[in-house]
């Protein structure tokens, strides 16, 4: 059973930079997708950035050329978060997903950008 562990988050000022983590553990071998997506009170979770072992996928519009993925999918990811804006402001989740199963989700991890 495949476990995620967000790290990081916090608050910043607009303008600033911050950088969560995510690690996987348990089972591990079988992640074939590791991402970020992201969510404000009354709102759907909005993709945010995603990682296979070919390389990124590509990022939504709203955060692309400010937020970066990197890693390993079989251990751990990192967004980094440049140019931080207050609409930015959410609770980030990890993601892993696995063929055949559902999606795996962390537990979240607060960002707030003040302005």
């Amino acid at each position: 059973q495949v476990e995620l562990v967000e790290s990081g988050g916090g608050v910043v000022q607009a303008g600033g930079s911050m950088r969560l983590s995510c690690t996987a553990s348990g089972g591990v071998s079988n992640i074939e997708v590791m991402g970020w997506y992201r969510q404000t009170p009354g709102n759907q979770r909005e993709f945010v950035a995603g990682l296979t072992n070919g390389g990124p996928i590509a990022y939504p519009d709203s955060v692309k050329g400010r937020f970066t993925i990197s890693g390993d999918v079989q251990n751990t990811v990192y967004l980094q978060m440049n140019s931080l804006k207050p609409e930015d402001t959410a609770v980030y989740y990890c993601n892993a997903l696995i063929r055949g199963q559902a999606p795996i989700w962390g537990r979240g991890a607060q960002v707030t950008v003040s302005s």
